[in-house]
């Protein structure tokens, strides 16, 4: 089905793309950093970025995408948070399977803590665009986050990797693999530290499985990615310290995750209703309903976006985060149920773009920390004790 094949359809009869204000800002944005990315992303069918092989990926990088979250010391634009999240919803409304993707590296890219080669990796990263993948967490039911799936050996000035991650999107475009694991406190006391590993994706005993026959984010190069005694040096360990604990390197990648990750799944949402708005579908009460939600939430996750920008990084500020997601989380699942109601039966019958985009903006539910894995430990949290992430 052609890009402008809903047209013909009478889906997009009244649809004006210059005069409509939703998604404007947020668009705004990603022109402002990216110039000429939404242009080339419109003009692509949904279903081709959905699809493996998509030329999404290889748009953004070429665009600088990589560096967006590089600090300008490092030659990157230094975007902040709020402006990460405008620009991750608008990637969302474009494309599923490119905005999770590039999240994934780009929290990477913000969350990692200093190491010695930290300073040149982000320097290369600026330079020439290039992309980490996520090896933190395994898509394991029950398991903790903060628990590695990667074992690691000591050898002879660093050590030796192995394991698998799954899933892990970026893995045909990586240029490194970022994965973490638990070693000795280098203080000497005795105790174990939540680690990250920055490997290059080149290195031997690295190799790319597929991972699952899959059609919902079928661009984002979501693989099994197998690491069998891969050396890594010790200066390309960065260390998050005790993993029992809320530090402050392991609520800011709490933080932004949960932030970046709920603006991508709320444009997917946004794509749908904007297409009820291009439309005209149902009433006038019926689309201000959807766009409440919709920009309700992201007005929840620009203060998330606001609170990690005047340095709140404790335990009281990932609670709050999670609340957040959650809520966007629910609005998600009501707008996108509606949404696709009021497109018709036809329209998601006939429809493939609104098929990919109903079916993908469920997969936030499906992100760590999930809402029934967190639910004890938050719940204990608002009864004062300590939060301890599952």
């Amino acid at each position: 089905m052609g890009p402008h094949s809903l047209i013909s359809k009478g889906v997009y009869t009244h649809f004006n793309k210059e005069t409509m204000t939703l998604l404007q800002k947020e668009r705004e944005t990603l022109e402002r950093f990216l110039p000429g990315l939404d242009a080339k992303l419109a003009e692509l069918p949904l279903l081709v970025m959905e699809s493996p092989g998509s030329p999404a990926l290889q748009l953004f990088r070429e665009h600088g995408g990589p560096g967006l979250l590089v600090p300008k010391e490092y030659g990157g634009p230094g975007a902040n948070p709020l402006e990460v999240a405008q620009i991750s919803r608008a990637l969302g409304s474009r494309s599923p399977s490119l905005a999770i993707a590039t999240n994934m590296h780009t929290c990477t890219v913000v969350a990692i803590p200093p190491c010695p080669s930290t300073a040149e990796l982000l320097q290369g990263i600026a330079q020439h665009n290039l992309y980490l993948a996520s090896g933190f967490a395994d898509g394991r039911s029950g398991s903790s986050v903060l628990v590695p799936n990667m074992k690691a050996e000591p050898t002879s000035g660093g050590w030796l990797l192995s394991g698998s991650k799954k899933p892990c999107s970026l893995s045909q475009s990586m240029d490194f693999l970022t994965a973490s694991i638990l070693l000795p406190s280098p203080s000497g006391n005795g105790n174990q530290e939540l680690a990250l590993a920055t490997i290059p994706a080149n290195s031997p005993g690295i190799e790319v499985k597929p991972f699952t026959d899959r059609w919902v984010l079928g661009g984002s190069e979501t693989n099994e990615v197998v690491l069998t005694g891969v050396e890594v040096p010790e200066e390309y360990i960065s260390y998050f310290g005790n993993a029992d604990e809320l530090n402050s390197a392991i609520s800011k990648a709490f933080l932004v995750f949960e932030l970046f990750v709920s603006a991508c799944y709320l444009g997917v949402a946004s794509a749908l209703v904007e297409r009820v708005f291009a439309g005209r579908k149902g009433c006038a009460v019926d689309r201000l309903t959807l766009a409440t939600e919709v920009e309700g939430a992201m007005a929840a996750l620009e203060g998330s976006a606001y609170m990690i920008m005047q340095g709140y990084d404790d335990a009281a500020a990932v609670a709050k985060s999670l609340f957040v997601r959650y809520s966007v989380q629910r609005s998600i699942e009501r707008v996108t149920a509606q949404a696709a109601e009021l497109l018709g039966g036809m329209a998601f019958m006939c429809s493939s773009d609104v098929v990919s985009l109903y079916a993908a903006s469920r997969a936030l539910a499906f992100h760590p920390p999930s809402r029934t894995s967190i639910a004890p430990a938050l719940d204990d949290y608002l009864m004062g004790q300590s939060l301890i992430m599952p």
